[in-house]
């Protein structure tokens, strides 16, 4: 009798034994978000592979997705055909909420430099889209970069205390630069300007400290008229306090091309309520280029 209590209490615990095990088992599991490490290891590993010619290299989620200028190209295409080496500047642009990892980076095709943007959209660990815009620099080109041997000034430095803003306010305050080159006056666009502000654009300062001109005033440099612009939000890195804007310039008559538009990914820095900095890498393309993806987040009416 006792040896068959002792039996009957050995099953019971082995049972529990089992459904416990069998319960840990049948559990879901969610995979985690990437965060800001995790974002830009991604980015890393996307400049290796694709310095290696390699999409293979990477995390790809099943049937991703791939952009070169607004066109979609298998992987493998376009810029990973072409790319010789990786150069020294890279500046990213981590959105952990909306898990996107964006970078301005420098690139090589033998001498020729190669200005890329490169967004990668991650869910589940898993890269499921790459956008990339691509301009490379040529003897001819009017802009010669001079400021992509370190990062950007003031655009890796820490929000101050007190001055971080909430995402939606920090994309309003980005989108006041579209408004004023839409009607061509920052001033009148009530873009907030810090006094240290200054922009950079394919690796140029054309205005604020370092520009070199006579018209460098972010708000007294001549702007022209952009009444077809058009802007959709990247991404928001709200740890670090940057915007991260997709723009179409639209019509300006043959300025940027005869039928084209020009077309940019520009990075504000934002915090206390100003524009602190601006990099821009832009490229010229067909006036009706509309962006394959969509904005991360509405654009305020």
């Amino acid at each position: 009798m006792v040896q068959q209590c002792h039996t009957r209490k050995a099953k019971n615990i082995a049972g529990m034994i089992l459904m416990a095990l069998l319960g840990f088992s049948l559990t879901p599991v969610f995979a985690e978000d990437c965060d800001r490490e995790c974002l830009a290891g991604m980015i890393t590993q996307y400049v290796d592979a694709l310095a290696a010619h390699d999409p293979s290299r990477l995390p790809l989620a099943d049937n991703a997705r791939f952009t070169e200028d607004s066109r979609e190209l298998k992987l493998g295409e376009g810029l990973w055909q072409t790319v010789t080496a990786k150069g020294e500047f890279r500046q990213d642009y981590l959105d952990a909420e909306k898990q996107i990892a964006a970078t301005h980076i420098l690139l090589y095709e033998d001498e020729t430099q190669v200005l890329c943007t490169a967004l990668l959209y991650v869910k589940d660990g898993k890269i499921t889209g790459i956008e990339t815009l691509v301009q490379r620099v040529t003897p001819e080109s009017r802009f010669q970069p001079t400021e992509l041997g370190a990062p950007i000034r003031g655009m890796n430095d820490p929000v101050p205390a007190g001055k971080k803003q909430s995402r939606a306010s920090m994309i309003k305050t980005a989108l006041t630069y579209t408004e004023g080159l839409r009607i061509g006056n920052f001033t009148d666009g009530g873009t907030p300007f810090a006094p240290e502000a200054y922009r950079v654009e394919n690796g140029v300062i054309t205005a604020g400290k370092g520009c070199g001109r006579a018209d460098c005033g972010m708000y007294s440099q001549n702007i022209m008229l952009h009444p077809g612009i058009i802007a959709g939000v990247a991404a928001v890195d709200e740890e670090n306090g940057v915007v991260l804007l997709w723009m179409n310039f639209g019509h300006t008559g043959s300025s940027y091309g005869e039928g084209n538009a020009l077309v940019t990914f520009e990075a504000f820095k934002v915090w206390g309520g100003e524009i602190h900095s601006i990099n821009a890498f832009f490229r010229g393309l067909p006036l009706a280029t509309a962006r394959f993806w969509p904005s991360s987040d509405p654009i305020p009416k």
